[in-house]
């Protein structure tokens, strides 16, 4: 029973005989001896290998444990299948996002050419420049309008697609 847990575990956790004895400090030939039932660790051992084994000590003890099954192929393909579909579904959602927000920067920018339509263009042309306040508040209006009306038409392709 000892010997076949011991073992079962081991190969679930996917440890070698030569790892587990690492983790235990012991020699690759104590763990051989207690799965082939020719010893049995000690108590302090015991709990050690409870813990590299990530189960309780009583576990270990008891009856034999099953062999863990591997999952049917098909149950894995439909599990695969399912995790593929909520990957492209929130994919397309990021990319519906995406483009809506693209949508509304482009209405957004289309509102601001009919405002400066409604100001008759650029007002800061008609300002006077002499005084600096006012001469870097019109260079500031005018760097933003020229910005604009460039970044607009690429903005504006962007949201087509």
């Amino acid at each position: 029973m000892l010997s076949e847990n011991i073992k079962t575990r081991r190969k679930a956790k996917g440890l070698s005989q030569e790892e587990l004895a690492l983790r235990l400090h012991v020699v690759r030939q104590t763990i051989s001896k207690w799965e082939q039932g020719l010893s049995v660790p000690d108590a302090d051992l015991l709990l050690a290998l409870s813990q590299a084994l990530d189960t309780p000590v009583s576990d270990l003890l008891g009856e034999t444990l099953p062999q863990p099954e591997a999952p049917d192929l098909q149950e894995l393909s439909q599990r695969l299948e399912a995790i593929n579909l909520q990957l492209a579904r929130g994919k397309a959602s990021r990319r519906k996002g995406a483009h809506l927000a693209f949508l509304i920067l482009c209405f957004l920018f289309l509102l601001g050419f009919v405002l400066l339509a409604a100001l008759g263009g650029n007002p800061a042309l008609s300002w006077d420049y002499s005084d600096p306040e006012t001469a870097v508040a019109g260079t500031i209006l005018h760097g933003v309008q020229w910005v604009y009306v460039r970044a607009f038409p690429f903005l504006f392709a962007a949201s087509a697609l």
